[in-house]
Formats: structure tokens, C-alpha cells, sequence
């Protein structure tokens, strides 16, 4: 986790003493249900619990000097609370084994996780469709290839970037029910020590579901697809701030991050105005999509059980979701204070001589009797001398110049070829698909 990119409430999720805590609440429930059926003294439950009324402060580092010589970081735990609890801890964790721990705590921390994604979700969909509404009908040019194809408006590019993130939304909000799951069944996850109520209850009071069958591990092919799905929105994310980084281009220039009083772009160039935010989004995407082919790769452990999953899991659960926790609301205020340019627009879809309409012309001259081969060659000799003078010449000129596409179309009717207006009549169909 690098500090420059991550912000206090998910980065809390993953500290050691959070971590920690949840461990001791997974102990003592497990304990409370033991004691309700009679396995265990209640006073162990009442012992325990009456330790964490008070809510002691978790001394991380003494158990980390424990773990320095026993060499089991749960181990080191359980010997801790014991220090703290006195001689009714000794029934803590019965029939239980390290990953039930380990593995319930990765559950809750990926859940939370996710609900604070979800809410960094919502807020960046809310930003996007303020923007998308207020340049519904904002012409633009469409691009294919980088090349000028036909106009958009930018409306348009933002409706479609806000239904790919509530796709997105509802990928997470299945991907934490899938990873929302608990598993106290004991060493290779027979309950041969440990009722499977106490995997019930534990899962009700944590808010996840009993695993069905787990092997003394939760099965990886649930995280795989918890950290696929935060790779799809990194990949979202980067293609919305790739795009922004083209419409910024100088030749460009359509739209802008928002440059603030007292800024500095270059070390060197003091004219500069970078989009450094969007570049970072870029780079940060990069790391995120890094992140699912390790949790890929864990999906495939020996047997009922190994760790070699483990070590994997200490970087990229933390990593993975702080980043991303972070690069939402940075794409967030970066849509929420772009710069539009709506006269540069326009300019840029004029500089090229009228070529965007060259479709248009084509469909008519097919509709008046000529064939497409021949509209396409007709339309095209005359496109190319405009794309040959760099926009200067007019394609309209041009086709009323050109006797064989006067002989099927008029100048009338040419000229209603080039109506802006034609491209956006179906924009409020797409809006009511997109926004309902």
C-alpha cells in the first residue's frame, strides 16, 4: 500500500489491529455457541466477553514479538488474549483451526471492502450523470481509429461511461455476496471437532454465510472473481481517462482536468496544463488489473489445504482495494470539475470540410437509383480531395460539382445531407435505455 494513494477509511479496514479485533470477535462467538451447547462453560463466553466490554486496546506489538518466536501469527493471538483473559481463554478456538481465523477475517474485511467501493461507485455514477445531462446535447465529434467518424454528442460519451460503471456496480455487489462467506469447520473442514452451528452462528453475527463445503480453507475460486471484478473497473476506469487524456491533447483540446489557481504542470515549461490525474489513473489501473492473475493463480491449492495463498493475499487484498478505493474518487472529481469546450468541439468537427456527413450522401444516392458500389465510389473520389486539402475544400462544393451525384440527388436535397440535427434525434431514446 503506498500512502500517496490511499485514503483513511479503507486503509483502516486492513491495519493490524482491526484485523486483530475481528479475529477476537470470530474467537468469541465461536466460544458463545460452544457454551450454548454445552461443549464449553459458559463463563469462557461471559470471560471473554466481559474483557471486550471494555474495550481494550489490541498491543500489536506484542503480539508480533510473540509471533517472532512461535512462528504462527494465530498462535500469537490466542496466547495474547489469554495474558489478557486469564484461564477460562483456554477453551477459545476448540475444534477450530487457523484458517477458519484467517480466512473468515479475509471474508469480512472483502465485504466491507466492497461496501465502501459501492458507495465510491454511487457517488462516481451520480457525478457522471449530472455531467452527461448537462451536455446531452453537446455536438462532438465521434472518433474511430482517432479518425473523425460521425457526430456524437457529449452527452453520449458520458451516458455510455455511467451504464459501463452501473455494470460494474452490479458485478461488485455479486462479487461480495460470492466472497461474503464464513467457514469454522475445523481441520480439513469435516466439523469433525466443532458442530456446524457454531459456523452458522458465527456467520449470522459477522453478516456472511456458512461456507458449504470448505476443504480447512474458503475455496479461491471466490476470491478469483472478487479480484477479476475490481480488474474490470480499473479497466473501466482507465478507459474513461484514456479518453479524457486524447480530448486534453493540444490539437484536441475538447475537454480539460481542471487546472486550479497556483497550479504548475512543468518543471521546465511553464505553460504547461497536464492531465497528470488522468495519467495517474491510467498507471494505477495498470496496478489493479496486476492484482487478478495472482488471485487467478491461488484458485488451485494441494489437497484440502496449503498457504501458498497466503502470502499472495496479504498484498493484494489490502492493495487492491485501497488503490481502487482510491482511484474511483479521483476519477470522481476529475468528471465532476472537467472543462468542456463545446466552440472547440464544433470547430473540430467543421475543420475537416463537411467529410463527417459523407455517409449520409451515400445512403441517398443508393435510395435515388445509383448502386452502393458506385455511391461509395462517388462520395469517396470527392471526399479525398478534401481529406487531400487538409479540409480547405468543401464536400458539399464538391458533390454539387460533380455531375454524376447531381444527375440522382439536387442541390436540395444535398444540402439536407449535412443537418447536424439528423445524428441526435435518438438521443433522448438512448438517454431513457441508459438513466430510465
Amino acid at each position: 500500500m503506498v500512502p500517496r494513494y490511499a485514503r483513511p477509511a479503507m486503509t483502516a479496514l486492513w491495519e493490524p489491529e482491526a484485523k486483530y479485533r475481528i479475529w477476537f470477535e470470530i474467537e468469541a462467538h465461536a466460544t458463545q455457541k460452544l457454551a450454548d451447547l454445552g461443549v464449553v462453560p459458559e463463563s469462557a463466553a461471559k470471560a471473554l466477553w466481559d474483557w471486550w466490554a471494555t474495550d481494550p486496546k489490541i498491543d500489536v506489538a506484542a503480539i508480533d514479538a510473540k509471533e517472532a518466536i512461535l512462528k504462527h501469527d494465530v498462535i500469537a493471538f490466542l496466547d495474547w488474549v489469554a495474558e489478557q483473559v486469564g484461564p477460562e481463554a483456554r477453551f477459545m478456538h476448540q475444534g477450530m483451526t487457523s484458517s477458519d481465523v484467517l480466512d473468515t477475517t479475509l471474508a469480512v474485511q472483502l465485504a466491507r471492502a466492497a461496501d465502501i467501493l459501492l458507495e465510491d461507485l454511487d457517488l462516481l455514477l451520480a457525478a457522471i450523470k449530472k455531467r452527461a445531462e448537462e451536455h446531452k446535447y453537446t455536438p462532438t465529434i465521434g472518433r474511430s481509429h482517432g479518425i473523425h467518424a460521425e457526430p456524437v454528442t457529449f452527452g453520449l460519451k458520458l451516458a455510455q461511461a455511467y451504464a459501463e460503471f452501473s455494470r460494474n456496480r452490479e458485478r461488485l455487489v455479486a462479487a461480495r455476496r460470492e466472497i461474503a462467506t464464513c467457514a469454522v469447520s475445523g481441520a480439513v473442514g469435516t466439523f469433525a471437532n466443532i458442530d456446524p452451528q457454531v459456523e452458522e452462528h458465527v456467520a449470522q453475527e459477522l453478516g456472511l454465510e456458512p461456507e458449504p463445503v470448505s476443504t480447512q480453507v474458503i475455496p479461491r475460486d471466490r476470491h478469483a472473481m472478487f479480484f477479476s471484478t475490481l480488474a474490470v473497473i480499473a479497466g473501466s476506469i482507465e478507459r474513461v481517462a484514456v479518453e479524457i487524456r486524447h480530448l486534453q491533447r493540444t490539437e484536441v483540446l475538447e475537454a480539460e482536468e481542471y487546472f486550479a489557481p497556483g497550479q504548475k504542470g512543468s518543471s521546465a515549461m511553464p505553460h504547461k496544463r497536464n492531465p497528470i490525474l488522468t495519467e495517474n489513473l491510467t498507471g494505477q489501473a495498470r496496478m489493479i488489473r496486476g492484482y487478478a492473475m495472482p488471485a487467478l493463480e491461488n484458485v488451485a491449492l494441494w489437497h484440502e489445504r496449503d498457504i501458498s495463498h497466503s502470502s499472495v493475499e496479504r498484498f493484494i487484498g489490502p492493495d487492491a482495494t485501497i488503490t481502487l478505493d482510491f482511484a474511483l474518487a479521483r476519477l470522481t472529481g476529475v468528471i465532476d470539475k472537467l472543462l468542456v469546450y463545446p466552440e472547440r468541439m464544433q470547430a473540430n468537427m467543421d475543420r475537416m470540410g463537411g467529410l463527417i456527413h459523407s455517409q449520409r450522401v451515400m445512403l441517398a444516392l443508393t435510395q435515388a437509383g445509383v448502386t452502393r458500389d458506385n455511391a461509395y465510389r462517388l462520395v469517396q473520389r470527392n471526399a479525398m480531395k478534401v481529406w487531400e486539402s487538409d479540409g480547405r475544400q468543401s464536400l458539399l462544393d464538391l458533390l454539387k460539382a460533380d455531375d454524376e451525384v447531381t444527375a440522382a440527388l439536387s442541390d436540395e436535397e444535398l444540402e439536407e445531407k449535412f443537418d447536424l440535427a439528423y445524428h441526435f434525434k435518438h438521443v433522448d431514446t438512448i438517454f431513457a435505455r441508459v438513466f430510465g
